[in-house]
């Protein structure tokens, strides 16, 4: 698995659906990038300037919404994911 350093959480974005209401199906590269995601990894938080860590607001299985054009797409054993700084989660989904 990976492990984010510093700030940063790996997020499993969520999968859209691909069909309109009238039942048409999009291109994927119509639909719009979803902002929600689920938490799978968590840095250790950010190193403050007298050396102690801030930790990170959010936990692994946490479902977050995030800037809609933040972080970094990987692809992984298979899977992708969306690397982002802790500063770019703006909510958890409750």
């Amino acid at each position: 698995m990976l492990k984010p350093l510093g700030d940063r959480v790996i997020i499993q974005v969520a999968k859209e659906e691909e069909k309109t209401i009238g039942g048409i199906v999009l291109a994927s590269s119509a639909q719009e990038k979803p902002q929600i995601g689920e938490v799978v990894a968590v840095g250790e938080g950010r190193t403050l300037e007298n050396g102690e860590k801030a930790e990170l607001s959010v936990k692994v299985g946490d479902q977050v919404m995030f800037e809609k054009y933040a972080g970094s797409e990987v692809k992984f054993e298979g899977q992708e994911y969306l690397i982002v700084n802790g500063k770019d989660i703006m909510a958890i989904v409750e």
